[in-house]
């Protein structure tokens, strides 16, 4: 009797503590996009605030293109919003978060793009 409750007060323990371990891609990435030319690298900096997402993705700092998405579970769907005349490496990915990295597709499989947590 006394196991059955020690495992019933794991599993309500655990119900409890899964929502705390949601996903969050609040941070500092480096970005690898992957397509028939070539490969191309960058830096993005994302804030979460529940499902939303916005920020920007660019060659650099001192160089970048707002984001906005929506988390879903752990899809993130990103769109960018370059200025006029601008040129972007993509204008939507979806990619799948696995902790410290999100790997995914570009403009509806175009090419590949992979995000890894930094701190640069």
């Amino acid at each position: 009797m006394l196991t059955r409750l020690g495992l019933l007060g794991i599993l309500v323990l655990g119900s409890l503590v899964a929502p705390a371990m949601a996903v969050d891609v609040t941070g500092k990435w480096r970005v690898a996009i992957s397509t028939s030319d070539g490969e191309i690298n960058g830096r993005a900096s994302l804030k979460q605030t529940g499902e939303n997402v916005t920020g920007w993705v660019g060659p650099s700092e001192s160089d970048p293109i707002p984001v906005k998405g929506t988390l879903n579970g752990q899809r993130l769907t990103l769109k960018t919003f370059p200025q006029p005349g601008r040129t972007v490496a993509f204008g939507k990915c979806e990619v799948t978060v696995k902790g410290n990295k999100m790997i995914g597709t570009i403009d509806a499989n175009k090419g590949s793009i992979e995000f890894a947590k930094t701190t640069w």
